[in-house]
């Protein structure tokens, strides 16, 4: 496909082709960057790949002043023409390997259904374009994996979209952890929304406007349906997803890891997992789960799904920590020997007003700082540095759903090597690790 020509050279030729005529060439200080605007050769040029209602966030890029977004793909010609529009992109496509190809896109956002987040992200990284990829990372153990290759083979910077990471209270809260003001950590909990059965799907024909064979990609052939191509059919169907034990559960999983990686723990190496999946219509993820897992050094980690972890005769969190719970619908909470602290979605609860306050100053030991997530990704876009939620980790919390749906589906007790990076225990959940792809796709 014959690109164009990129922002960055058609700049420079235009000047040099002013200078040499003698023309009095007028270039407005926008474009040079004066006036506190800043040059389109200085801005990050972005691709959204996947025009859906989550997309709506990408607005952020418009606003931000180091970014654009130049060209939008989505397999509906109304979501993709809706969202150009809504953000000035001068470029739509169907197929995003033609967005890929173009040579002045120097990043692409994928908030794509779970099924095509890693080969999108893949192809993009070797397309020369950096990443950022809407949480859940992959939808097998395989995929988290293989995704490595974005940063350690192509070098491209890489945002997971846990943006709970460019939360003020988020980052403080686990400060207040990580310096030590609950004692030694002695239990984790975190929980999210679980899932819900589904409708029985209505087969029906494509509608025009629908590239269908793309919106499937790598899973497997299914008739159309409106059920299965909406929203929620992304999230709770198996096909698509892992559903919301990853796809929401990402969000309290990655503030655990936030602070498991400080303390180099990697992840837990013992899953015991019970939970339920629909007995009837479309969904066939998981509904609830409670899960137990254990790291080298002994320590427990607790992950539920809220209505579990608001059941008295379901969960496992103490009775004075469970308001918690009933609060905020996901949420992470330490239990130290000194006090607990719990951290969601911008709050901080305390075991003592006087423990929450530390908040305000920690102590010594803090983490990196982003209060746009956004922006943060942009600005790693030019200066070559890694955002603030980094693929490593992203892999690790995303393995951490993985497991606990894999225990679930086969019942069993299982272990992981954090050397070989395998399940062990159980030949048919080490197969699970695995997702067949509906050719030609491939990882």
């Amino acid at each position: 496909m014959k690109t164009e020509q990129s922002r960055r050279d058609f700049l420079k030729k235009s000047i040099g082709a002013g200078a040499l005529l003698g023309f009095p060439t007028i270039i407005p200080a926008s474009v040079l960057g004066k006036n506190g605007n800043v040059a389109p050769s200085n801005r990050a040029a972005i691709g959204v790949i996947g025009c859906g209602s989550r997309s709506g966030s990408c607005g952020a890029y418009v606003n931000y002043a180091k970014s654009d977004i130049l060209a939008v793909c989505d397999p509906f010609a109304t979501r993709r023409a809706e969202k150009a529009k809504m953000w000035g992109a001068s470029h739509q496509y169907t197929d995003f390997r033609e967005l890929l190809a173009r040579d002045d896109i120097d990043a692409v956002h994928v908030v794509t259904p779970d099924h095509w987040h890693v080969p999108i992200s893949l192809a993009a990284a070797r397309a020369g374009k950096d990443v950022y990829c809407e949480k859940p990372l992959g939808i097998s153990i395989e995929q988290d994996i293989a995704a490595r290759e974005i940063v350690e083979k192509h070098n491209r910077v890489f945002q997971y979209g846990t943006q709970q990471r460019s939360v003020d209270a988020c980052r403080m809260g686990l400060e207040v952890v990580l310096n030590g003001h609950i004692g030694d950590v002695q239990e984790v909990y975190v929980w999210a929304p679980g899932g819900r059965a589904g409708p029985n799907p209505t087969e029906k024909p494509v509608p025009a406007g629908l590239d269908y064979d793309i919106w499937l990609g790598p899973a497997p052939d299914a008739p159309y349906s409106e059920e299965r191509v909406s929203k929620a059919g992304g999230w709770f169907i198996y096909d698509y997803s892992i559903g919301f034990i990853g796809g929401w559960g990402a969000h309290p999983l990655d503030i655990l890891q936030w602070w498991a990686d400080q303390m180099q723990l990697g992840i837990p190496v013992e899953y015991k997992t019970e939970g339920t999946l629909p007995q009837r219509g479309l969904f066939n993820t998981l509904v609830n789960w409670r899960m137990e897992a254990t790291y080298t050094n002994g320590l427990k980690m607790h992950f539920l799904d809220t209505a579990w972890a608001n059941d008295a005769s379901k969960t496992v969190i103490p009775a004075d920590m469970r308001a918690c719970a009933e609060k905020n619908p996901n949420g992470t909470l330490f239990v130290g020997s000194k006090g607990w602290l719990c951290v969601s979605r911008g709050v901080i609860t305390a075991s003592s007003e006087a423990l929450r306050r530390k908040a305000k100053d920690p102590g010594p030991i803090r983490l990196p700082v982003s209060r746009n997530h956004f922006g943060n990704f942009a600005d790693c876009v030019l200066n070559r540095e890694q955002p603030i939620a980094s693929l490593d980790s992203g892999i690790r919390s995303d393995i951490i759903s993985h497991m606990g749906d894999i225990c679930v589906r086969t019942g069993e007790t299982l272990g992981w090597d954090p050397v070989k990076e395998t399940i062990i225990g159980s030949d048919d959940a080490v197969a699970m690790m695995h997702r067949p792809m509906r050719a030609p796709w491939s990882l």
